[in-house]
């Protein structure tokens, strides 16, 4: 089953508790944990969940010079973590020094966390891209340039909109991960996202997973609410 990964977009830990309370047993469930959360409560809570069993993505999106962002990564990777981020605006040396992080850091015998290279924020329209970031690619011509640099410098993967998974399962392979942020099933709000797709086109346009946050995290059943996007996206 590809994974459904719920993002935990909450503050402390009694929010935390409450919502993975409603989300299943630890082993069939796979969470997001960013940095709104991890600022507040630090790797220890990171270090609980893994040994409780749930898959975790850590999703800090690194993105500073190389040695920085190498010996980062090397700390994360010792908290038992599935997936962990930088931003593919870094370039090719500093992907590659995240890479060499999680496997320097990685205990002996666990499994080397996948890096995921965040290409453009499912927040950045075409018109910030153009007028604010002064891109003179197109998105998806952005995308792609920065997904080829993350896997030729050691990715695992990238996070990008749904709208761009199919070219680029054409243009670079099926041997890449590609997580998929920005999903609303039918009839939710966008909130703050700018490109979005429902669960059952990011499985036909293939992504390898998605991410969904509030529309699970904020219903009043967020269990229910989880296996039907689960099932949807499978």
């Amino acid at each position: 089953m590809k994974p459904v990964i719920v993002a935990l977009d909450v503050d402390t830990q009694e929010q935390l508790t409450k919502i993975l309370s409603n989300l299943g047993q630890p082993q069939d469930v796979f969470i997001k944990i960013g940095m709104e959360l991890f600022y507040h409560t630090g790797p220890e809570l990171v270090k609980k969940l893994a040994k409780q069993g749930y898959q975790i993505f850590l999703d800090l999106k690194l993105h500073d010079i190389p040695n920085t962002v190498y010996q980062a990564a090397k700390q994360l990777a010792k908290l038992g973590i599935t997936y962990t981020t930088v931003h593919a605006l870094g370039g090719s040396q500093m992907i590659q020094a995240a890479k060499d992080g999680l496997i320097a850091g990685t205990p002996n015998g666990a499994n080397v966390p996948k890096l995921l290279a965040v290409t453009e924020l499912t927040s950045i329209s075409d018109e910030v891209l153009r007028f604010e970031q002064n891109c003179a690619l197109s998105m998806s011509e952005q995308v792609m340039s920065l997904a080829k640099t993350a896997k030729k410098s050691g990715a695992d993967g990238v996070i990008c909109s749904p709208l761009e998974v199919k070219e680029l399962h054409q243009a670079i392979g099926n041997d890449f991960l590609y997580v998929t942020p920005g999903i609303r099933p039918k009839g939710s709000s966008k909130d703050d996202q700018s490109r979005v797709a429902t669960p059952a086109q990011a499985r036909e346009w293939g992504s390898t997973s998605i991410v969904v946050g509030r529309p699970i995290t904020l219903t009043s059943d967020p269990h229910a609410a989880y296996e039907a996007i689960k099932k949807e996206f499978n």
